[in-house]
């Protein structure tokens, strides 16, 4: 996601003509408004493209306009996180000790760094074609070098493989939110590698096409 750079200064002091060179007062004026310009104009531009433009440094209010733009809700539904019953609200409210700790009908509001990633991913997932190419570039740009590879079974399915187990607030937007780059009718799941049986190494050796490759 590149963003292009702007210039946000305003520099007033180039309406002076030669002519003006003794003209203290005109000058003096001049230089007053350059001051606010730059203390209220530039500045508020600066913080305006780092608060609301860019998605890796908005802040709420800034991720709420990018929700409202990319029509992606930034809560989720406490029966999302799980199949099992809020806690209390159960048949006959006998869920005692096997449920999520919840307020009925309340939703979970993300944090700003998982609003920023669902943000990003949404953006991603519609502009671009989601080759498996494009895919990887994409969480590369997300999640940083290193985070794993793309998969293609050439089933209509795609697999993200994580070389190292996502933090807990990444694992629940990964839950909740298909957003992974996906052609349209295809599936996709994520995996942590490892987290399936070494090539050759599954219950009597029987593990080929169906594992991957590492040193048991």
């Amino acid at each position: 996601m590149k963003i292009q750079a702007f210039d946000y200064s305003v520099n007033l002091m180039r309406a002076l003509l030669w002519q003006h060179n003794d003209a203290a007062r005109l000058q003096g004026l001049l230089q007053s408004k350059q001051d606010w310009y730059n203390e209220n104009q530039s500045a508020f531009w600066s913080d305006w493209f780092d608060d609301v433009f860019n998605l890796q440094t908005a802040n709420d209010f800034g991720l709420a306009v990018w929700a409202i733009i990319l029509g992606l809700p930034l809560a989720v539904a406490p029966t999302a996180t799980g199949e099992q019953d809020i806690f209390g609200f159960a048949a006959d409210d006998e869920n005692f000790n096997n449920g999520n700790f919840a307020a009925d009908g309340s939703q979970i509001v993300l944090a700003t760094e998982q609003k920023r990633l669902v943000l990003r991913l949404r953006y991603y997932q519609l502009t671009t074609r989601h080759s498996v190419t494009q895919a990887n570039a994409i969480m590369r740009a997300v999640f940083g070098d290193g985070w794993g590879f793309v998969s293609d079974s050439l089933l209509m399915k795609i697999r993200y493989v994580f070389a190292v187990a996502p933090a807990p607030q990444v694992q629940f937007i990964l839950t909740n939110y298909d957003l992974l780059p996906r052609p349209a009718g295809v599936k996709a799941d994520y995996i942590v590698q490892g987290d399936a049986d070494g090539f050759g190494f599954g219950a009597f050796h029987e593990n080929f096409n169906n594992g991957n490759f590492y040193h048991a």
